[in-house]
């Protein structure tokens, strides 16, 4: 699994969304570095990284970057997930809560648990999810970035984000399959976290990002239903692709809560940040 390493102090693992690569978090990636040792992941599949024969269901994807990052020579970390990271992030903290000393999950409610009721947003989710080979047969190479720009434009600062870099990484068919088959296992993830919303509930803080014109409150919403300690974050001036339309505010909403800092957060607008 293709990863990087920077910084220095407490791990912090970053898991990025679709169409996306561990690329998005480049613009986060100094504020963080400062006070961390940041661990960035392409997802099995995606980005630099190899496909899987294990399978894409959020479960199995946690196992593999629970091993890559044990075998970086880390067993305890802090997990900040965005979009599909985010279920990748809930299930590596849910499945090894020793090992996980809290997370932020970021414009990605939960299978399961309110996703499905954001499907009119965006008929991309059940394009995604058509069973193979409907999208591998309609998405050709030359109109990846017709298909991935109309999602990016969306945004409230498109300008900001780093389109034509994830125009090339998903330009290989294998790349794009891989992120269908993502999508295609909301239905096993939807039914492990229904089975086990009780019997594994996270403990741990949990600080749920939403856009404040996207999903909002949510994301929080959707995971009350599977943590105790949820914080409810609003990001302003922001669309969809948070760390790169506002890194200045989630840069510090995340070194709030990922700490060390123990302050108070400097406006009501971080509250939700607090570590």
């Amino acid at each position: 699994m293709r990863y990087t390493m920077t910084g220095s102090g407490s791990p912090l693992v970053l898991l990025h969304g679709w169409p996306q690569t561990s690329w998005s978090w480049q613009p986060v990636i100094p504020a963080l570095a400062g006070q961390h040792t940041v661990i960035t992941l392409d997802l099995p599949g995606l980005g630099g990284s190899d496909p899987t024969t294990a399978g894409y269901d959020k479960a199995t994807t946690a196992r593999l970057v629970r091993q890559a990052v044990n075998n970086l020579g880390y067993t305890q970390v802090a997990l900040l997930g965005h979009d599909l990271g985010a279920m990748v992030a809930f299930n590596y903290a849910r499945d090894y809560p020793t090992e996980v000393t809290r997370i932020g999950v970021v414009e990605g409610p939960l299978p399961g648990f309110g996703l499905e009721d954001l499907y009119g947003i965006s008929w991309h989710f059940l394009f995604n999810a058509s069973p193979a080979p409907i999208p591998e047969t309609i998405m050709d190479d030359d109109e990846v970035s017709t298909y991935l720009g109309m999602l990016f434009e969306k945004a409230q600062h498109p300008e900001l984000i780093a389109q034509d870099v994830y125009f090339g990484a998903y330009e290989n068919p294998d790349k794009r399959s891989a992120g269908y088959e993502y999508y295609r296992a909301f239905v096993t993830d939807a039914a492990d976290y229904q089975e086990h919303a009780e019997s594994k509930r996270l403990e741990i803080p949990v600080m749920a990002m939403g856009a404040e014109h996207v999903f909002g409150s949510l994301v929080a919403e959707s995971f009350q239903q599977v943590a105790d300690d949820v914080r409810t974050v609003l990001a302003p001036d922001s669309g969809h692709w948070i760390p790169e339309e506002n890194p200045d505010f989630f840069g510090d909403c995340a070194l709030l809560f990922f700490g060390p800092s123990t302050g108070t957060p400097a406006s009501p607008e971080f509250a939700g940040c607090a570590p």
